[in-house]
């Protein structure tokens, strides 16, 4: 477990201590297709008892027959996506309530949208309600884990795609964003999580 470029207690801590109890926070666990953010989400929101928003059941039908084609999605396809996610995000803030969304998040551009769904976000600043958690794992076992889930027909994602995932994933050393090995147990990554945020 790291926390990429920053100290926890920069980023993780100061989000802790000024939204977890009094704003709600919304936990973004992020990487390529195959990493667990599903999984993982899922896990992790039924230990904090809220919300789990997948970000693949918000993709338009002309955005899921892309990628079934094997057609990687562009900008003009995920900004829309995107502010649809962090529309549902900052309902939830507003309320003041936890939430966990699995979304890919690759771009610092497109990780900015989504931490815009923080009212008081300020444009570069890592702290905040939004809290990102890239879930790390080496590219021969996503591609075993992509082979798998389609033989399963459990994903439209073909494997095909992840090469231009892993070219797109950036990650900035000044985000603070927690980097988790996602080839432990899934339940020693939530525990990992939890200790982080709370």
């Amino acid at each position: 477990m790291s926390i990429l470029g920053v100290p926890a207690i920069l980023c993780w801590k100061c989000a802790t201590n000024s939204a977890v109890e009094a704003k709600g926070v919304a936990v973004a666990i992020m990487g390529v297709s195959g990493a667990g953010k599903s999984t993982i989400g899922n896990l992790l929101a039924k230990a904090l008892n809220c919300k789990f928003l997948d970000a693949d059941d918000f993709h338009p039908v002309s955005n899921i027959e892309k990628m079934h084609r094997g057609i990687p999605l562009t900008d003009e396809d995920r900004i829309p996506w995107l502010e649809s996610l962090r529309d549902v995000l900052r309902e939830n803030l507003a309320s003041r309530r936890n939430v966990v969304l699995g979304c890919s998040a690759l771009l610092r551009r497109y990780r900015e949208i989504l931490r815009s769904a923080d009212p008081n976000h300020a444009l570069g600043s890592c702290c905040g309600t939004v809290m990102f958690v890239l879930l790390d794992v080496k590219a021969e076992v996503l591609a075993s884990r992509l082979e798998k889930r389609a033989a399963e027909g459990k994903h439209f994602m073909p494997a095909s795609l992840l090469q231009s995932q892993l070219d797109l994933l950036q990650i900035d050393e000044s985000e603070g964003i927690l980097k988790v090995d996602a080839t432990q147990s899934p339940q020693a990554i939530v525990n990992i999580i939890k200790a982080s945020i709370f």
